[in-house]
């Protein structure tokens, strides 16, 4: 067994029946447990019933498109999800990273590399999940823990990877973090996207952070810093 040194299960939502094949094949080689679903409205109902580890769904299916059936499934399940899409459009994206997307892999793509995207993915949950912390400055407080976050004592809801971008800069605050250091340390190093996806991340969390947003300092030429 390669890449996983405990049992995932894995949930994988496309319409294709060989993109689905193709990727139980290699998800399979590294361990997992697979279940597969045909459409959106499948996939809601399996993700309700089923402990799932991570979901890899298609954005464009009949009956129900991944986006929507993405924000079913965060209604009751934080459940981190891998979008796949033929379409790499800037909207698409940030749509997706708005919903709680993890990731978002535009096709064709490589399944080794969509298994190293999505290991590296539970590698960071594991690890945060270990580090357990609550931490406050005046009005804002992370409880590492739950992975919840408060704005005046009021729970604000964040994508999975946006809180991933705040707990990083929050655990190196005052410290000039580059935007490479940021892209590896959130993203991971096989990370193929480009700087505005850490832009895009960074604007979703200050709009969510109110009156905080000011405790995230853009560093022209650099990156960003967490002061507080």
């Amino acid at each position: 067994m390669e890449g996983n040194s405990i049992t995932r299960r894995m949930l994988i939502v496309d319409d294709e029946d060989n993109i689905r094949m193709i990727v139980r094949k290699y998800a399979e080689f590294d361990g997992y447990i697979v279940d597969e679903a045909e459409n959106g409205m499948e996939a809601v109902e399996k993700a309700q019933g089923g402990d799932y580890d991570i979901i890899v769904m298609d954005v464009m299916m009949p009956e129900l498109d991944g986006f929507s059936a993405l924000k079913e499934i965060r209604k009751t399940s934080p459940v981190p999800c891998v979008m796949l899409s033929a379409r790499g459009e800037e909207y698409d994206k940030i749509h997706g990273f708005e919903l709680g997307v993890d990731d978002y892999v535009v096709k064709p793509f490589s399944p080794r590399e969509l298994m190293l995207r999505i290991n590296a993915i539970l590698a960071r949950y594991d690890q945060q999940a270990g580090r357990k912390e609550l931490l406050v400055f005046d009005g804002l407080s992370i409880d590492s823990a739950a992975r919840s976050v408060y704005v005046d004592g009021e729970k604000i809801n964040l994508s999975p990877k946006t809180y991933d971008l705040l707990l990083y800069l929050v655990r190196n605050k005052g410290i000039a973090l580059t935007r490479e250091q940021i892209i590896n340390r959130v993203w991971g190093y096989d990370f193929y996207g480009d700087e505005r996806t850490l832009d895009t991340h960074v604007k979703l969390l200050r709009n969510s952070l109110g009156d905080y947003r000011r405790f995230i300092v853009t560093l022209r030429g650099v990156g960003y810093r967490f002061e507080a």
